[in-house]
């Protein structure tokens, strides 16, 4: 016997992320950029071309208000972070992934692909890491 489950709201009424976990995700994306040693202009430039003087705050950890380009920015930073965390036991090499060539991005780095800007640049390289771990 078939049995309808019911269905889920188009629009539910809690933000698909919260003002709170994109400042949380700022704070870590920060520490990330630390950790794959991209400088300032590189981090700018894959947060969406955002002003120093508001990276020099979100480094001072004063992310301040965030919208939704930069929240699905973050998340999809968030979603690398983490596919490098499950392809490497040893997280040294997965900070270093993302400067090594690699042939499914014509022999780019994943980091030049990111630091286009483009959403979409970030999207390829989340969308090949979950391949990769077969997510």
């Amino acid at each position: 016997m078939l049995v309808e489950l019911p269905r889920t709201e188009a629009f539910p009424d809690i933000p698909a992320i919260t003002e709170a976990e994109a400042a949380a995700m700022a704070r870590a994306v920060v520490r990330l950029f630390v950790n794959w040693q991209v400088s300032d202009a590189e981090a700018r430039a894959i947060l969406g071309g955002l002003a120093p003087r508001t990276y020099a705050r979100w480094k001072a950890g004063e992310p301040g208000r965030i919208d939704r380009d930069l929240a699905t920015r973050l998340s999809l930073l968030m979603g690398i972070h983490k596919g490098l965390r499950y392809l490497f036991s040893d997280p040294a090499r997965g900070y270093a992934w993302v400067k090594r060539p690699n042939l499914a991005f014509g022999g780019a780095t994943p980091l030049a692909i990111m630091v286009e800007g483009s959403m979409f640049g970030l999207s390829r390289v989340r969308a090949w890491l979950d391949a990769e771990r077969g997510g």
